[in-house]
């Protein structure tokens, strides 16, 4: 049984990318199973593309020196062939209602900015559709934005292989094991966002150790002076109450009675961030400034998956008419 999982490079990887979903990859996954650089997805809007080639290396460089092992990672866009040859059959698969009654592409064609909405933010479930489906996937750990996407890849592997013949399998959406939900520093009503580029209320696993504790000092919390566990009440003291039981493996009640002020609390934090993300960052510099072994460890996990799925899409394609 294989899951995929993706993490699409819209921006440098921060402490909740890792701390929620990285980390638990590298630790809980199992040897069948594939990570992917979903670098095509983040085509969907305005972008640049030199930035873009180097978050992709960087992401693919975080997996890696996160301890997920080498030969179950790759990047989307080394399979931009065969991911466009097969998207355009589940496109041509695809109802335009059921493209259309994605929520994502709902929420952002409203108002007076829908004509700007770039084509590829419609069809962009159906590539994701693709990336599953090509590598025979039979679980796709997801959360709730995103459990929409995987019903479409059910809806078209079963229409795809009613139609013309059983190539795909049917995956199933998982509800990922629950893990930390990191916040802004500075703003803890909105989740950390790999696209805030260098706000201050962003932790990114490249930051330098001082960084970090400046920003970490920085951290908006409340004037209540209560040093509990109140999600509801005391948004930002839970976020990093949240933050250290992640890093140190407690509650964050737990956490919360182990400190005696804010301040104390805060410093704690940002020790702990930091001899979290070390071993990570160091890793990471180390493959970006070895451009060979990045390269080779890229190119091989290119193969990998282009050999895993290339048998179902000559099926999809012969048995569709055009192969």
């Amino acid at each position: 049984m294989a899951r995929l999982s993706a993490i699409t490079p819209s921006g440098h990887a921060h402490v909740g990318n890792y701390l929620g979903a990285v980390r638990r990859w590298a630790r809980e996954g199992s040897p069948g199973d594939l990570y992917l650089v979903s670098d095509l997805h983040a085509m969907t809007t305005p972008y640049h593309p030199q930035k873009l080639r180097a978050r992709a290396r960087e992401m693919l460089a975080v997996l890696v020196a996160s301890g997920i092992s080498p030969d179950q990672v790759f990047v989307q866009s080394d399979l931009v062939r065969e991911l466009g040859a097969l998207t355009w059959l589940l496109e041509c698969t695809c109802a335009y209602g059921e493209a259309a009654r994605m929520t994502q592409f709902k929420e952002k064609t409203q108002g007076d900015g829908k004509a700007a909405v770039r084509v590829g933010l419609f069809t962009y479930p159906v590539l994701m559709a693709a990336d599953i489906l090509l590598q025979g996937a039979s679980e796709v750990p997801v959360g709730d934005d995103q459990a929409q996407h995987v019903e479409l890849a059910r809806a078209l592997a079963r229409r795809f292989n009613g139609t013309y013949g059983e190539v795909f399998t049917v995956p199933t959406a998982v509800t990922p094991p629950v893990a930390a939900r990191i916040r802004d520093l500075v703003d803890p009503n909105a989740k950390m966002a790999k696209s805030a580029g260098d706000a201050p209320g962003v932790v990114f696993v490249l930051d330098e150790p001082d960084l970090v504790r400046r920003k970490v000092k920085r951290a908006i919390t409340d004037s209540l002076d209560r040093l509990e566990y109140r999600p509801d009440d005391q948004p930002g003291l839970a976020n990093l109450l949240e933050i250290q039981a992640a890093c140190t493996g407690k509650a964050p009640r737990e956490v919360a009675a182990a400190y005696s002020s804010y301040g104390t609390l805060k410093e704690a934090v940002a020790e702990a961030l930091i001899e979290e993300l070390r071993p990570v960052r160091a890793r990471t510099l180390e493959l970006l400034a070895d451009p060979v072994e990045l390269d080779q460890i890229r190119a091989s996990g290119a193969v990998m998956a282009r050999e895993r799925g290339a048998h179902r899409l000559e099926s999809a394609l012969r048995l569709a008419g055009v192969g």
